[in-house]
């Protein structure tokens, strides 16, 4: 089993902090196993607390200008850091030409590069190169699989005999692994194990035990994968719950995700993430965001199964204005919500231990 923090990171996301395409250094930001996070880098922020900048409290992750500003920092408190991130999330995962750039300097620092980008940098003969000749090791996580290590749907995800929750939501880059992360913790503070199945590049980044990369799979494989992450989590741990994140959105024109989580995950509920100030799908002007009450009929009409909760992603909304979105959102939808980050995960789990009597576990 790997031994975290394998480093000590500098993640890189100039101009998007702070947007739905900075991501992947949200999720390391708030939390991570895999590194020590030292800072982030966009210009248009710095100098700031990440903290402040996404959650409103300082945490003590500085935002910087440059990857020298950056590795200056980290000398000064005595640090060395070792690994370079992109911390961006772009659509089409497409690596930019100034992103390039940014990449090379890194290399030619001597860092060690880890992107999640479907524009593999072990495949850029200039980039493979210098690192080659720098020392420093280029991770592509979306890299697919072999396909000989893929696994074919088999039934086995019945022999599963836990509380199995999905974390879906109404739009892409809405929150859904972070409230995964935050609902997993929340059962394991009550005593309760459970284990958190990642879905994508940054839960891998984040260290989750248990995980796959959906959208570097063969789509043939992907329900297999699914079923097989879950069983596996299932058979080695026994957990009392297990959560698993959830892609993208059933309705979203470019992301539509879900699907399969539902069929071959074939979870017990649903938790909802939804952004309520969303109007449009995100990134793509012109496709309004299906009413949240018509994604709550079309998860439970493939599935069969109950969305039991709204958790809420408070982007574009005043602290003050929350309880009363809430508030608004259990009366339209006749379900609790909750800003899991804002207000804590007491009202969601309260929906959910329903659900862990077919287990036989109580709270």
């Amino acid at each position: 089993m790997t031994s975290f923090p394998e480093g000590s990171a500098i993640v890189y996301c100039e101009g998007a902090f702070g947007t739905p395409n900075g991501k992947t250094a949200h999720g390391l930001v708030r939390r991570t196993l895999r590194y020590e996070i030292l800072s982030v880098i966009d210009s248009r922020l710095a100098p700031a607390d990440a903290g402040e900048i996404l959650d409103g409290g300082k945490n003590g992750i500085p935002v910087w200008a440059s990857l020298k500003e950056a590795i200056d920092d980290a000398q000064k408190r005595k640090k060395k850091a070792t690994f370079w991130i992109m911390g961006l999330a772009p659509d089409g995962g497409r690596l930019e030409h100034q992103n390039r750039d940014a990449v090379i300097q890194a290399v030619k620092t001597g860092l060690n590069v880890d992107s999640g980008l479907h524009d593999f940098l072990s495949e850029d003969s200039e980039i493979s190169t210098l690192a080659l000749s720098t020392g420093s090791l280029l991770r592509d996580v979306r890299k697919p699989p072999s396909k000989n290590d893929l696994h074919f749907f088999s039934g086995k995800i019945e022999n599963v005999n836990c509380l199995k929750v999905a974390v879906l939501g109404t739009d892409s880059a809405v929150g859904k692994r972070t409230t995964a992360c935050i609902l997993t913790e929340a059962f394991q503070n009550r005593g309760i194990q459970a284990e958190l199945i990642g879905t994508g590049q940054t839960a891998w980044m984040q260290g989750v035990r248990y995980g796959i990369i959906l959208d570097s799979l063969i789509n043939d494989f992907v329900a297999g994968e699914i079923e097989h992450v879950v069983w596996t989590a299932w058979n080695e741990v026994r957990p009392k719950v297990i959560i698993i994140e959830g892609q993208g959105s059933l309705m979203n024109p470019a992301y539509p995700g879900g699907f399969e989580i539902l069929a071959a995950g074939r979870p017990d509920a649903v938790v909802l993430q939804h952004a309520p100030a969303r109007l449009e799908y995100d990134g793509f002007p012109g496709y309004p965001l299906h009413p949240i009450d018509i994604q709550i009929k079309a998860i439970e009409l493939l599935s069969g199964k109950p969305v039991a909760a709204i958790t809420v992603n408070h982007e574009n909304i005043l602290g003050e204005k929350i309880p009363d979105i809430c508030a608004s959102l259990t009366k339209k939808t006749k379900r609790p919500a909750a800003d899991v980050l804002l207000e804590g995960a007491d009202k969601i789990l309260a929906a959910l231990m329903p659900y862990l009597k077919k287990y036989n576990v109580s709270q």
